[in-house]
């Protein structure tokens, strides 16, 4: 039965492990079932940049194809028990960020993390982020301005370990926040899922909001 205008669906499938994307969902109003990578999967894999690719290009298709991942795992989930997995959408999103045409991603160690946060001192820089439900992606591009920061701040932040795991290596939930001087875009696009358009892409589906 087809929910009525007065209904949404019962819930999604968020193929993704961070807390702040459940975080916005639960701000959206969005029941989530979190459908990660099975250990035998190589998530990070997906994410290797190619030659020449730029930053747009990069994180549409790194989400796509993270979602085609996970809908691959949701059938083998069913094929093995249809009714712990029952049908719905998958939802799944990737954020980048970018200075130029340079892809700042996930640093690798703490020096690594030094190295992004210094190029990002005093300048402007892009955060990228897709999200595909059911196929459709749409695409968020937020412009960044940072004041300039000594040394002492950076060694400061990366000693607190948030870098870690973080496209650009920060999150502006964080300490990091107080260098912002100017946001241009879409806050929880930076935090790393854009709620209007990731609202749009879920009322074709029967979402109200």
């Amino acid at each position: 039965m087809s929910p009525t205008r007065s209904e949404s669906p019962r819930f999604i499938y968020l193929a993704s492990q961070s807390p702040r994307r459940r975080q916005l969902l639960d701000q959206l109003g969005v029941s989530h079932q979190l459908l990660l990578p099975q250990p035998h999967e190589d998530a990070e894999a997906l994410e290797t940049e190619r030659a020449g690719e730029c930053p747009e290009d990069y994180v549409q298709r790194v989400t796509l194809a993270k979602w085609q991942a996970a809908r691959d795992r949701l059938e083998r989930l069913q094929s093995q028990d249809v009714q712990a997995w029952p049908v719905a959408p998958v939802l799944c999103a990737d954020t980048t960020v970018a200075i130029d045409q340079d892809i700042l991603g996930k640093p690798v160690d703490a020096a690594h993390a030094v190295q992004m946060l210094q190029r990002l001192s005093g300048r402007t820089h892009r955060v990228l982020t897709a999200v595909v439900v059911d196929g459709a992606l749409s695409l968020s591009t937020s412009h960044v301005v940072w004041r300039t920061l000594d040394a002492d701040e950076i060694e400061r932040y990366v000693d607190s370990g948030e870098p870690m795991g973080k496209a650009g290596a920060y999150a502006i939930q964080s300490q990091a926040a107080a260098w912002m001087q100017r946001i241009d875009g879409s806050y929880s696009g930076i935090m790393g899922l854009p709620l209007y358009e990731t609202a749009e892409l879920l009322r074709p589906l029967g979402w109200r909001f």
